[in-house]
């Protein structure tokens, strides 16, 4: 006899795909790591095969579970999406957002613009800072979600997608090996500084930092005009730079996970933007080394 597939273990499927961990992922659907273990194993017996291959040091997805990660993923966007056409009515009211400002600069205007589309009568309030200035104020209740970069080993929040840094320079940049390397990066506390950063101690290439801003806009000015190197997410990616991984030293990076967090107890419109937000978020193009 068939059996269907459950929402709610495919939520926590999902939710430990992204994670990599159970423990995290049961944190961002509101189970506890053993309540996630006992929605998998009794997933794995519905779907007749392993999803997950654990070990005390790390969670990896099968064969299996990639497709029906693609499965899971369409079933979940199209429950949410019915729920919320039903809910429509209420999603009536003012959402304060918190997110950097590469993310509301090149991420949150389709998006916002979509929810705004869906549901005219929200509005909506963006506060551009860093992450770790961001979401103190969504626990002080001065934003209701915040969009945050973490590093895979300490992510937080819900996670939307993992997404891999690129060294970025003008299309007119030409290496001075025996000039420090002259870096163009967010504040103290980005977390794509502190891969960039950590990355580049562990190599023989002398650099410094030259010109520091919370401003995308001002970090693309600074090396258009000038020789400066940076680090950003594949998604922000301005098309006026280049791509120069492998150039001039460059150590690889690690690949970072952008996330939601939302005010709790989050009223329903907001639950309902932050929920819209990690889907939408999980599906925007990445560029690419050509």
């Amino acid at each position: 006899m068939k059996r269907d597939l459950e929402i709610e273990l495919l939520r926590s499927f999902v939710a430990v795909a992204a994670h990599r961990n159970f423990t995290q992922a049961g944190q961002s659907v509101g189970r506890t790591q053993s309540a996630v273990s006992l929605q998998i194993k009794r997933l794995e017996e519905i779907a007749g095969k392993r999803l997950f291959e654990r070990s005390r040091q790390s969670v990896s997805i099968t064969h299996a579970g990639e497709t029906l990660l693609v499965y899971a993923k369409r079933i979940l966007s199209a429950n949410d999406a019915a729920l919320s056409h039903i809910q429509r009515p209420e999603a009536e009211g003012l959402v304060r957002i918190g997110a950097p400002d590469d993310y509301a600069t090149y991420l949150l205007p389709p998006i916002l613009s979509a929810l705004a589309k869906d549901h005219p009568r929200l509005q909506f309030e963006v506060t551009c800072d860093n992450a770790c200035d961001l979401l103190p104020m969504l626990e002080h209740g001065q934003l209701d979600v915040v969009i945050a970069t973490h590093h895979p080993s300490a992510v937080a929040g819900q996670i939307a997608r993992y997404e891999p840094l690129h060294w970025v320079a003008s299309p007119t940049f030409t290496d001075q090996p025996e000039d420090p390397l002259s870096l163009v990066l967010f504040p103290s506390g980005c977390v794509c500084r502190d891969v960039a950063l950590d990355a580049l101690k562990g190599t023989d290439r002398s650099w410094r930092v030259a010109y520091s801003t919370r401003s995308i806009g001002l970090m693309e000015q600074a090396m258009l005009e000038g020789s400066g190197v940076s680090v950003m997410e594949a998604s922000v990616i301005p098309s006026s730079l280049k791509i120069i991984d492998g150039q001039a030293g460059l150590p690889p990076l690690t690949e970072v996970a952008i996330s939601v967090h939302k005010s709790g107890p989050e009223e329903a419109h907001v639950a309902l933007v932050a929920d819209l937000m990690v889907e939408k978020l999980g599906k925007v193009a990445l560029r690419r080394a050509s």
